[in-house]
């Protein structure tokens, strides 16, 4: 296989049509985080909540170090993939954090881009290094706008808004991307237009999102985006509907901000999702609403085509230093999975 731009083979494209579609690696350093939000869980992993109630329950060992993890995502980049995001938990609690993302290799954004989502509760320290290296993007999750509303989302654990601000504010002096995401849900319908007058002050991108339905929160909670998308759409100097690609369709909009024009995205159920022969049967299509997305590979070293069933879960453990395995494994898993014979 011939050597790409940096220095890593190049592969056959992964997963049929999976990376022509826009799906995306998501790369989980930890199950560990500072908040117990009600509705988080954590990607098919124990959420922090459950353990922060009970100690006894407790998430699975890391398998993965930082160079398993550089491996995989070298591989799975030279074959195809062009979205990589870094998540957790928290991702900047895990050890792993700074070897891993001081190990990426520089890339061009038109390749893939690397993006590292956060609760920004860590940023101000964690900043100076993070703006060494390779990473294009840092989303902040920015599900509140006060200490009272993170108390209340996060069951009690304290927060830290001013923090969190003063984060966010800085990280858009140093890194290329900063972009803000919202959880719409009853804790903070109150405080949604805040968010939006802020990223709109700020020129940051924001994607708000519809409550996702699994085994660890309620639905008695949602809070549909109808208003919040007829409000934009009244602002916005443009917009589209975009419903290709992985994932759940969405609004895209173009609206004034004090730093120029930007954008604000509505991630909307209602909009259709792309499933695979897989989903065909699974007993979890009532409930699924995101449809086949993301490969989401975890600390205990193991991947996921779907983040609603960790039962289709694949052990890359035997592959951590052999990309060319890895890759084989991977595409078989995720070939079976879009058959629908897993």
């Amino acid at each position: 296989m011939p050597p790409t731009a940096l220095g890593f083979p190049t592969a056959a494209p992964l997963g049929g049509d999976f990376a022509r579609r826009g799906g995306q690696l998501r790369v989980s350093l930890t199950p560990r985080c500072q908040l117990g939000c009600w509705f988080c869980h954590n990607e098919g992993e124990i959420p922090p909540r459950i353990t922060h109630h009970d100690r006894t329950i407790q998430p699975r060992r890391r398998a993965m170090g930082a160079d398993d993890f550089l491996t995989a995502i070298n591989a799975m980049t030279a074959a195809g993939i062009r979205r990589v995001f870094f998540t957790g938990g928290e991702p900047l609690l895990s050890p792993l954090a700074r070897p891993i993302l001081q190990g990426l290799p520089a890339h061009d954004m038109s390749d893939y881009t690397t993006t590292l989502i956060t609760n920004g509760l860590t940023l101000t320290k964690d900043l100076d290094w993070l703006a060494a290296t390779a990473l294009d993007r840092i989303k902040v999750s920015l599900h509140y706008f006060s200490d009272a509303s993170i108390a209340a989302i996060a069951e009690g654990k304290p927060g830290d808004i001013a923090k969190i601000k003063a984060g966010i504010e800085a990280a858009i002096e140093v890194i290329p991307i900063v972009e803000l995401n919202l959880l719409l849900q009853e804790q903070n319908a109150h405080e949604v237009m805040d968010i939006i007058a802020y990223a709109r002050e700020l020129g940051t991108s924001l994607q708000i999102i519809e409550l996702v339905d699994t085994d660890h929160n309620q639905l008695s909670a949602k809070v549909p985006s109808g208003d919040i998308t007829a409000y934009l759409r009244s602002i916005a100097t443009s917009g589209e509907v975009v419903t290709s690609g992985t994932g759940q369709g969405r609004h895209v909009f173009n609206v004034p901000g004090q730093r120029g024009p930007m954008t604000i995205e509505v991630i909307d159920a209602s909009l259709g999702r792309h499933h695979v022969g897989q989903c065909t049967t699974c007993p979890k299509r009532a409930q699924c609403i995101e449809g086949f997305w993301a490969l989401r590979l975890d600390s205990a070293g193991e991947l996921s085509p779907c983040l609603l069933r960790p039962d289709l879960r694949l052990d890359v453990t035997p592959y951590a230093q052999d990309p060319a395995g890895l890759l084989a494994a991977v595409s078989a898993h995720l070939d079976a999975f879009t058959e629908g014979t897993l």
